[in-house]
């Protein structure tokens, strides 16, 4: 990222500030909702997925830290205090995912930015028609569950936007007022399997573009965590309809460019 003009330096922070803002207001999509954006600015794949990796690795732990002692300090003495995580489940779930993570991964240390770009926008296409015909992915059956999170898994492994296929599961078996937390302890756990691979690997993690662009995230994180308790009690259609509307113009501009 050292050889960016400074106008690309500024678009970067502002979608990091959008990216922690979509973060904590709906408990994923930090990836998804800003790669088409970042990609479109300069195509630096991998050294986005690090920046996002550490952003999302920092906010979602102190997110559910927050939480958890939140609901410890609310519990009637003597009582033991409800978990905001559901830990049976996402105990179940990695056990799915887990295989198909660590092929992702490989994939993404092993393909070529310009393909792995490619790819990225035609998942993004795929969850943007799913948001403007307000068809989201279900999962109401064992069986294709276990095929969402392994897919999700993969996907997630290749570049962290599988969140939408991992949802439609979470959603089905996870109560609401646990499903962020569940889903921010998921994220932070493929997210470090992802930074081993990277350390590893020995890709850069920039960790000098972190002193900017962590406060440019908290920003929106902050942002984020206002619009989260405002859509628990709204109804979100419109929203992901417009958002999806802008999704499908980025990527389709990303693939032609591509």
């Amino acid at each position: 990222m050292a050889d960016l003009l400074w106008y690309q330096y500024a678009l970067i922070g502002i979608t990091f500030i959008w990216s922690g803002f979509v973060r904590s207001g709906l408990g994923f999509g930090g990836a998804v909702l800003s790669l088409p954006f970042l990609l479109l600015i300069a195509e630096l794949p991998q050294a986005y997925l690090a920046l996002i990796a550490v952003h999302l690795m920092v906010f979602s732990s102190i997110t559910v830290y927050k939480n958890l002692r939140a609901a410890k300090k609310t519990t009637p003495e003597g009582l033991v205090p409800a978990s905001t995580v559901d830990w049976a489940y996402l105990k179940f779930a990695l056990l799915v995912m887990i295989v198909p993570k660590m092929i992702g991964v490989f994939g993404l240390l092993t393909l070529p930015s310009g393909l792995m770009s490619n790819i990225i926008f035609g998942i993004v296409l795929v969850y943007a028609l799913s948001y403007i015909l307000d068809r989201p992915f279900r999962s109401n059956n064992k069986v294709l569950d276990i095929a969402f999170l392994m897919l999700g898994g993969y996907v997630s492994g290749t570049s962290l936007i599988g969140a939408a296929l991992i949802i439609a599961v979470f959603a089905t078996h996870v109560a609401k007022e646990q499903l962020r937390d569940t889903l921010f302890t998921l994220w932070f756990i493929l997210v470090f399997i992802k930074m081993t691979a990277f350390v590893y690997a020995g890709v850069d993690l920039q960790l000098i573009h972190h002193l900017w662009l962590l406060p440019c995230a908290a920003i929106g994180h902050f942002i984020g965590l206002r619009f989260h308790q405002k859509l628990l009690q709204a109804d979100s259609r419109q929203f992901f309809r417009v958002l999806g509307s802008v999704l499908l113009v980025i990527s389709v501009i990303g693939i032609y460019k591509a």
